[in-house]
């Protein structure tokens, strides 16, 4: 059975560092090679050499970082097979938003996955999870606790449903606002969607490159004022600087439960996975060995215990 490389994967203070491949996956800082996951800000930052990512990925980061030049980024489709000094590449769906990306990673015969953000709940607004079997499992741990379980989203965003009260409905702008404006036009339908002006351009990216029609409208001042039933779309910083707002219910969707704390409602909706996915999703990988990111993976360690040897990077 071929040898696991310890320092395969690195952390570094730009990142986390392939030194086979001379590459970097997700750096926060600018790199001569950079392998970006997904678009969220944590992952992927401008000023790279070479950018290597989805599609999806590639619009979002454009749309963000304008002074970026077009010919730093390479256009990767899922399944298809890069290589990078010896090191063979396959971008994998990671079902965390559009255009989201688990990286399989071959070298010298053994495969390592890096997962980067990921869900296994369905959501028709990206790309559904893939699977594939690694020897070397690198796993995200955010909720990594046995007493975080995520809750059905449907049943969540039902709740919405029972009030008609106009809602301000706080979230992430990428990813976790498009799912919400979908699962409030199939769930909750008669309600109308309000989008704040920092969404918008996300909403239309994902009109142009997303797998559903998303109904919506953009916000304007009369909106929350006159009529019902109507929700409110907005991000982080505007949620919290309405703390006080009147006449209407305060909504901030979440797996986080600090998050649902001075909230009219809670909504723990979440775009990462919890416990008993992660060990599900652990059972269809099948690794040797597991190295987490992201979060905390002494639990996964004492879990497992004898039977797999866990670690964190």
């Amino acid at each position: 059975m071929p040898e696991i490389l310890s320092d395969f994967l690195t952390e570094t203070a730009s990142g986390f560092y392939c030194p086979y491949g001379d590459f970097y996956i997700d750096p926060k800082y600018p790199v001569k090679k950079a392998v970006v996951s997904h678009a969220h800000g944590d992952h992927a930052v401008p000023g790279h050499q070479a950018i290597y990512a989805t599609a999806g990925t590639i619009a979002f980061m454009q749309f963000r970082f304008t002074k970026q030049p077009e010919s730093s980024y390479h256009k990767i489709s899922y399944a298809q097979d890069f290589i990078l000094n010896g090191v063979m590449l396959t971008f994998i769906p990671a079902g965390h938003i559009l255009g989201s990306a688990q990286i399989l990673m071959q070298y010298k015969g053994v495969k390592y996955l890096y997962t980067g953000d990921y869900k296994l709940q369905p959501d028709s607004t990206c790309e559904p999870i893939g699977y594939v079997q690694a020897d070397v499992l690198i796993t995200e741990t955010t909720f990594a606790n046995p007493e975080v379980q995520h809750p059905d989203p449907i049943a969540e965003i039902k709740k919405l449903g029972d009030t008609t009260h106009n809602i301000m409905l706080g979230c992430y702008g990428l990813g976790k606002a498009q799912r919400l404006t979908n699962l409030l036009n199939t769930h909750c339908p008669q309600k109308t969607v309000y989008v704040h002006h920092n969404i918008m351009p996300l909403h239309r990216i994902y009109d142009t490159l997303g797998f559903v029609k998303l109904q919506y409208e953009p916000y304007h001042r009369k909106a929350l004022r006159e009529g019902t039933d109507n929700v409110y779309l907005v991000p982080p910083i505007t949620f919290n600087n309405y703390i006080r707002a009147k006449n209407v219910v305060r909504v901030f969707a979440s797996g986080w439960k600090r998050l649902q704390q001075h909230n009219d409602l809670s909504l723990y909706i979440s775009d990462h996975i919890d416990w008993n996915d992660l060990l599900h999703f652990i059972t269809q990988v099948q690794p040797r060995e597991i190295w987490t990111v992201h979060g905390d993976g002494k639990l996964l360690k004492d879990f497992f215990k004898e039977q797999l040897f866990v670690r964190s990077l």
